[in-house]
């Protein structure tokens, strides 16, 4: 993980170049654009985890939620939330007084572990050794982590049924829902069930969820007003120009249905008004070759797949049943519309089906030809990269902020390498001392100045200790407060980074990056290094 931001911030000189094309002029500036090719500010790069020749891709597809459009946490997010609330108070039966509670849509990050059965909230390391543990809103102690999770013959997997993955934004708000639960439950327990446990709250808390989406409260919202919920991205549609004008296709595969996608996607790039309102109309399909909603992923990564595949007609939405993809005759009568579609070879419609549909409406002969950007470390890119081989790219939004600070706090970074560093110096010189009063033959004088010694080196310790705690404390906090960096735990790569590592070919802040980079890019990683390379080879 290190040697993919390592790759990003040694090129120093991007972190202050001006993304912008044009003198005065904020415009969207891609690749292919005059004057185009140039330095790349530092959170919007793209890193590399494994090289990628992209002359050997013939197409490159996209999920929608999350990954072109971005969703506006502190709209969005609380939505969700407010929304989750009101299940559970009026279709499970808690107390109203949760109505009464706020949502702090900054407190929770991806690639937390909720334990269920304790009612705790874990970040830990790319080992899974827990690091970070909270109970509810309380951290926990060193001394509670290590009863909770040290003190086992047989490590923990870490995984279902036990434990809830925080890997998706949509995660977030439930996450956060679940630790207002917990304090709830221990502070007020005859306010809830006897028979409730953290396990139940957890279960009730995902019905609540899976209801909001079921009779489309959250959609609703959103598509009244998008410009609320959902970023605007200039960049999306000048980017899949470009693609498309290099000799690609491009798809889109998405689990929302036709309904849904075609108003989101409208509005990321349908043509805008004087008054900067949308003009609703089809326009986008133009940037694709196929569009499959309701895909059901993740299996519909799967190529034993059985699932039916229908063409959509986009008028009216009406599902139509195909062949594998070809449209088959309908009984009745059936929208000349579509069939001009067809024969004028623009973007095809579907809804279901499975990869093995889309690879032969793509003409795919080889899985690693494709390349998929989604956001979902699970649903989009562990299920396409281990199942399918294809290519993926990892978008993570948090990741511009994360690195433009690790840029800021270099000299930080280097002061905990000093202090770690001078910690073991005198660490090692202790035990030296400690082994040296045990032989035989040292005079009385000698052993009074070497314990003399031994106390002042002891005081070093505990302050270079207590030094070093302040500064990783310090540097915790700048990224966040109760969780910190998001690719890191402590010294470790994160469980979370060790993920993105292992699945995406290659990572970055926002889709839309893609225009900043040829299409024809040979991505490469930087070296990678053992720890026994460090002091040898100078980075």
């Amino acid at each position: 993980m290190d040697k993919g931001l390592g790759a990003g911030i040694g090129n120093i000189i991007s972190h202050f170049q001006n993304s912008s094309c044009s003198d005065g002029v904020q415009e969207p500036c891609i690749w292919a654009s005059p004057g185009g090719a140039r330095k790349i500010d530092i959170g919007k790069q793209i890193f590399c985890n494994r090289s990628l020749n992209m002359k050997n891709i013939v197409a490159v597809g996209f999920d929608m939620d999350y990954t072109l459009a971005q969703y506006k946490p502190e709209t969005f997010e609380s939505l969700a939330y407010d929304g989750t609330v009101r299940k559970l108070v009026y279709d499970l039966g808690y107390p109203e007084e949760l109505l009464e509670w706020s949502f702090d849509w900054k407190y929770m990050v991806r690639g937390l572990v909720l334990d269920k059965k304790r009612g705790n909230i874990l970040k830990m390391d790319r080992h899974k050794y827990v690091k970070v543990a909270y109970h509810g809103f309380r951290e926990m102690s060193k001394e509670e982590k290590v009863e909770a999770y040290g003190n086992t013959l047989i490590r923990d997997a870490f995984d279902e049924p036990d434990y809830a993955l925080i890997d998706t934004l949509f995660s977030l708000a439930e996450a956060y829902l679940f630790a207002q639960l917990v304090d709830f439950m221990d502070n007020n327990p005859g306010k809830v069930s006897k028979s409730t446990d953290y396990v139940r709250m957890y279960k009730d808390v995902r019905a609540a969820v899976d209801l909001c989406h079921r009779d489309g409260t959250l959609k609703q919202m959103v598509a009244k007003d998008p410009k609320t919920y959902i970023n605007e991205d200039g960049s999306i549609v000048p980017m899949l120009k470009m693609l498309r004008e290099s000799g690609r296709s491009t798809f889109l595969v998405t689990n929302s249905l036709w309904d849904y996608t075609t108003i989101v996607m409208n509005f990321l790039c349908g043509s805008h008004t004087l008054d900067g309102g949308i003009t609703r109309n089809s326009d986008w399909l133009q940037y694709f070759d196929v569009v499959i909603t309701g895909s059901a992923k993740p299996g519909f990564f799967h190529e034993d797949n059985r699932a039916n595949l229908f063409q959509v007609e986009p008028e009216s939405g009406m599902l139509l049943n195909t062949d594998n993809g070809t449209p088959m005759p309908q009984v009745g009568d059936i929208s000349p519309g579509l069939l001009l579609k067809e024969k004028n070879g623009t973007c095809r419609i579907f809804q279901g089906g499975s990869v093995g549909h889309l690879h032969k409406l793509l003409s795919i002969e080889s899985s690693s030809q494709v390349l998929y950007v989604g956001d979902h470390i699970y649903g989009d890119i562990l299920r396409s990269k281990k199942v399918l081989g294809w290519r993926t790219m990892l978008v993570v939004p948090e990741l511009e902020r994360e690195v433009e600070l690790l840029w800021e706090l270099r000299d930080l970074r280097k002061k905990l390498h000093l202090l770690r560093n001078e910690r073991d110096l005198i660490e090692d010189q202790i035990h030296h001392l400690k082994w040296s009063l045990k032989s035989e033959g040292i005079d009385v004088n000698e052993q009074r100045k070497m314990c003399t010694r031994m106390d002042d080196l002891e005081y070093q310790r505990d302050k270079a200790r207590l030094s070093h705690q302040e500064a990783q404390r310090e540097c915790h906090q700048k990224f966040h407060k109760v969780w910190g960096q998001l690719m890191k735990t402590g010294y470790q790569n994160s469980r979370f980074a060790h993920q993105v590592e292992r699945f995406a070919c290659l990572y970055t802040s926002q889709v839309s990056n893609l225009s900043l980079y040829s299409p024809d890019k040979y991505y490469r990683p930087s070296e990678d290094f053992m720890p026994h390379e460090f002091e040898i080879i100078p980075l």
